[in-house]
C-alpha cells in the first residue's frame, strides 16, 4: 500500500438521498492504493449504496468522489478505472468460460491473440486452468464467481468493487474464496472494496473496515483495531459478540457507571469454591442456558445483579455431556480487566 499518493478512493462529505431517506449520510473516508477495504454493515445501513457511487451506478446528492486524485463525482460508470463483481455472477450462459473471460477485452477490440493469452494469464490466476471451453452451467458455484472475478480483473481496473460476491456460497465454499480472494489481491496488488454484512468476513480478510450504521460510518480500522477497541455499543455488538456491561453492575467492577464491553472469550467459568486471582474482575450467577457447538461452547449466565452475560469457551478437554451438565450450576465469571473496553453509548 502506498502512503505518498493520493487514496485510491476518497469519499468528501458524500450524501445520497431518496426522498425523505438519506441512505448515505455525509460520508467521508480515505481507502488507500492496493488496500483490501471493507464496507460492513446490516442491511440498509448505506454500504451497497456508497459502492454503487463509487462505481457510477448512482450519483451523490452532494459531495465528491475522487479516484487517485482524479474528481470523478459525475463520470459514467465507463470513464472510471474501475470494475464491478456481483453475488449473480452475472455470466453471459451461452458463451464459454474463455469467452466470458475475453469478453471486455473483445468489445475494447483488443486483437485475438493477445485476448487469448490475457484470457490464459487469468485462468492461471483463478486456479482453472484448462476449462476455458466449459459454459458456466458446466460450473460449480464456487468456479463461476472465479470466472467473474477473472472477467473484472482482465481489464486492469485500478479499483475492483466487490458487492457480497460469496453470498450465494455455501458456508465451507464460501470459508475457502475468502482465502482464494485475499490471495489473489495481494498477487495483483490493486485496491479492492469489498460490501458485506457479514463480520467474519469482513475481519477475514480486511487490512481495514469502515462499520456503517443508518448512512453513516462509526468507525474505521483494521479488524483487530474494531474487535478489541469497539468505539461504540453498536460496534461492539455488531463485529462479533460482546457483553455490554453499564449502570451499577459496571459501577461494582470498575467503579464508573459508564458502559464497557467485554468479549465472551475473555471471560472464565470457575465453581464458588475456586479463588479469583488477585486483580481480576469476577461476578456471580448460575448457568442459564448452555448451547453446545462442537469447537466450542456458548453459555449464558443469569447474573445474581440480574443481567446476563454470554461466555464462550473451547471444549479441549471436554464432552458435550460435560458441558450440558454445567446447566442450572451456580459459577464465579472471571476476566483480567484488561479486556474491558469503555464505548460511547452515543457513538
Amino acid at each position: 500500500m502506498s502512503s505518498g499518493s493520493p487514496p485510491a478512493i476518497r469519499l468528501d462529505r458524500v450524501s445520497r438521498q431518496f426522498g425523505e431517506v438519506k441512505a448515505v449520510d455525509d460520508i467521508s473516508l480515505d481507502i488507500l492504493d492496493g488496500e483490501f477495504f471493507t464496507l460492513l454493515g446490516p442491511s440498509g445501513s448505506g454500504k451497497t449504496t456508497s459502492l454503487r457511487l463509487i462505481a457510477g451506478f448512482d450519483h451523490p446528492s452532494s459531495g465528491r468522489i475522487l479516484l487517485h486524485g482524479e474528481d470523478v463525482t459525475h463520470l459514467p460508470p465507463y470513464e472510471r478505472e474501475v470494475n464491478t463483481v456481483f453475488q449473480d455472477y452475472a455470466l453471459f450462459p451461452h458463451m464459454s468460460v474463455g469467452q466470458n473471460i475475453g469478453y471486455g477485452l473483445m468489445i475494447r477490440n483488443v486483437a485475438k491473440g493477445e485476448r487469448s493469452k490475457r484470457v490464459a494469464e487469468m485462468m492461471e490466476l483463478v486456479r482453472m486452468p484448462g476449462l476455458e471451453d466449459r459454459r458456466p452451467s458446466q460450473l460449480s458455484g464456487g468456479q463461476r464467481q472465479r470466472v467473474a472475478l477473472a472477467r473484472a480483473l482482465i481489464l486492469r481496473p485500478r479499483v475492483l468493487l466487490l458487492d457480497e460476491p460469496l453470498g450465494a456460497l455455501d458456508l465451507k465454499l464460501r470459508q475457502q474464496m475468502q482465502v482464494e480472494l485475499k490471495s489473489i489481491q495481494e498477487q495483483v496488488g490493486i485496491t479492492f472494496i469489498y460490501v458485506t454484512h457479514d463480520q467474519e468476513e469482513a475481519l477475514a480478510m480486511s487490512d481495514r473496515v469502515a462499520v456503517y450504521n443508518l448512512g453513516r460510518v462509526v468507525q474505521i480500522g483494521s479488524p483487530a483495531e474494531l474487535y478489541e477497541h469497539p468505539a461504540s455499543p453498536f460496534v461492539a455488538g455488531f463485529v462479533g459478540v460482546s457483553n455490554l456491561i453499564s449502570g451499577e453492575l459496571a459501577r461494582k467492577i470498575t467503579a464508573s457507571p459508564k458502559t464497557f464491553s467485554v468479549r465472551p472469550e475473555k471471560i472464565s467459568i470457575q465453581s464458588l469454591e475456586q479463588l479469583a486471582p488477585s486483580g481480576y474482575s469476577s461476578v456471580e450467577g448460575q448457568v442459564r442456558d448452555v448451547i453446545y457447538l462442537g469447537i466450542h461452547t456458548r453459555y449464558l449466565i443469569e447474573l445474581d445483579s440480574g443481567e446476563d452475560l454470554t461466555v464462550v469457551e473451547q471444549n479441549r478437554d471436554t464432552t458435550s455431556m460435560d458441558v450440558l451438565s454445567a446447566r442450572g450450576r451456580r459459577v464465579r465469571l472471571v476476566w483480567n480487566p484488561v479486556h474491558n473496553q469503555r464505548v460511547e453509548e452515543s457513538a
